[in-house]
């Protein structure tokens, strides 16, 4: 067993593994009733709750003053149970709802998720939920962790009546409160006055709203079947225009009507299909994201997964970004629902630099527009200065799918008096493909630890075949070079394209002796003014 702790870079990839796959498994847990003693320990835990709420009005004096967030994180964390090898399965079994987030301490994203759940706890707990929130340090109890189904960090599961089911909301405060709420209440919130309105106002910024004549029928029930469904947003219904319009001003409908309100300049979006849970959802699908949306930690699994494929992603420091807002927002009105539009701050290596490197920019300061394939290979690149228009007609050949392929290349070298042709993804047509020469093409990466061999192999082919006129000799990094003909995926690889056919490469074994490669470049090609520089 391996007992270093981990760099921070494997960190981050080993935590974006886990938890994606810690999602996958679904864990039912024993469902046995509590003794005596459990019972007793239970009654404890909800006594000091109730000493908390005591702490709390003292704190507040009775003037209605809160206490200061000190004291609030002070109270989350005691709301939060800790979870162990002893009292799990307590907890579990005592309580109809339970949360259980799985962390471990070295975890960057446990860390960065650990005060938005001990938050969320403090705003369900005040709200009256019925839910009991728990933490486990799946690193130190791994019996637990094991018991529960934690395989990664962090993990979050909702048990109900012993039973769990995955987490699949976001990861801010808000996100966590909502998704509970649905699982764990009333999936709608339903007003029925303007201060109610008023005061849902102040607490959210984004919603689904919908209006119906009566809390029943056909349309309603897949209104509420489409608010159990979704995980991120809050629904609330009214009976009333008048309730409508303080939700939603630009109500142009008096009877039924659905519309989505976000935070952004964008603010009002009305559904206009038909009243079907898959519609409703698809709806939100499309338009729940802001015209241009931030990327963070928290969020980029919801944008991952988001079902418009099309992509456009803005990497930029945080003052190029504020000028190019503006015009980004005009631009992303034109393709709503076809291209999302997404910012990542450039200095931010865990998220910008997988992107920028895919593109051979992970050096890149400036600002640098691309276009990807949600869950596909292809990628594209804005070339030209990223003004209104420029962004505009790179969008428009991007949806109409006349946009060029984009493949990295590092600059062109200078091959002068080379006896090994440096090729690149820029060079890869008029070196390899386009030229009336044989060429034998070296595919390797810097991080191949076989690829050494060949190469010198190959320096030792081309200095014998020097005086050879049709056979040239190449090599391309395939980490930082692409080309559509250029299909490899194991390294290090001979290819050997006849000038007589280039579309099929012939394969040789990197495995052979020079002798053997030398017979088999002479098999295939007629070497002409061949002389023989060094004995093989």
């Amino acid at each position: 067993m391996i007992t270093k702790k981990p760099t921070l870079k494997l960190i981050y990839l080993a935590v974006t593994i886990l938890l994606v796959l810690s999602f996958n498994d679904v864990v039912k847990a024993s469902e046995v009733a509590p003794d005596a003693e459990d019972t007793e320990d239970l009654e404890g835990i909800e006594e000091l709750l109730a000493v908390d709420e005591e702490v709390e009005k003292e704190a507040e004096g009775g003037n209605g003053v809160k206490s200061s967030e000190a004291d609030v994180l002070t109270k989350a964390q005691r709301i939060v149970i800790e979870l162990n090898n002893d009292n799990t399965k307590r907890v579990i079994d005592g309580f109809e709802f339970v949360l259980v987030l799985g962390y471990a301490p070295w975890c960057p994203r446990s860390a960065e998720l650990m005060p938005q759940f001990a938050e969320a706890a403090t705003s369900l707990k005040e709200s009256g939920s019925p839910l009991q929130m728990a933490k486990l340090d799946a690193d130190r109890y791994p019996k637990s962790a094991s018991f529960l189904g934690i395989k990664g960090f962090p993990t979050m599961l909702l048990f109900v009546n012993g039973s769990s089911q995955l987490y699949s909301g976001g990861f801010t405060t808000d996100d966590i409160v909502l998704w509970t709420r649905k699982k764990t209440g009333t999936p709608v919130i339903r007003i029925s006055s303007v201060a109610e309105a008023e005061e849902f106002l102040k607490k959210y910024h984004a919603f689904v709203i919908g209006l119906f004549d009566k809390f029943e029928g056909p349309h309603y029930e897949e209104f509420v079947k489409a608010a159990k469904s979704d995980n991120e947003t809050q629904f609330v219904e009214v009976n009333k225009a008048e309730l409508a319009k303080v939700l939603f001003p630009d109500l142009k409908h008096s009877d039924l009507f659905l519309g989505i309100v976000k935070s952004e300049p964008e603010r009002y979006t009305a559904y206009d299909g038909t009243f079907s849970v898959d519609k409703i959802l698809e709806f939100l699908d499309y338009n729940k994201f802001p015209l241009v949306t931030k990327l963070t930690e928290m969020n980029s699994m919801r944008i991952y997964s988001s079902p418009v494929k099309l992509q456009v992603y803005v990497f930029s420091d945080i003052d190029d970004f504020k000028n190019l807002l503006e015009p980004l927002q005009d631009v992303a009105r034109t393709f709503k629902s076809k291209v999302m539009f997404i910012h990542v701050d450039i200095n931010n290596e865990n998220l910008a630099k997988p992107f920028l490197t895919l593109l051979g920019l992970e050096e890149s300061k400036q600002t640098v527009i691309a276009a990807f394939e949600n869950g596909g290979t292809s990628k594209f690149l804005l070339e030209s200065k990223p003004t209104r228009s420029n962004i505009e007609e790179f969008c428009n050949k991007l949806v109409d799918g006349s946009l060029s392929l984009y493949f990295k290349s590092q600059p062109i070298p200078d091959n002068t008096n080379a006896s090994v042709h440096a090729v690149v993804g820029k060079t890869f047509d008029d070196i390899v493909l386009s030229s009336d020469k044989s060429v034998l093409l070296e595919v390797f990466t810097p991080w191949c630890i076989k690829c050494e061999t060949t190469t010198k192999h190959v320096e030792k082919l081309a200095k014998h075949y020097k005086g050879s006129s049709n056979l040239i000799f190449a090599r391309i990094d395939a980490s930082a070079n692409e080309h559509p003909k250029l299909q490899v995926n194991d390294y290090p690889t001979l290819l050997l394209y006849k000038a007589s056919d280039k579309t099929k490469p012939i394969k040789l074994s990197t495995k052979s002796s020079l002798k053997e490669l030398a017979a088999s470049i002479n098999k295939h090609l007629k070497v002409k003014d061949q002389t023989v520089k060094d004995e093989l």
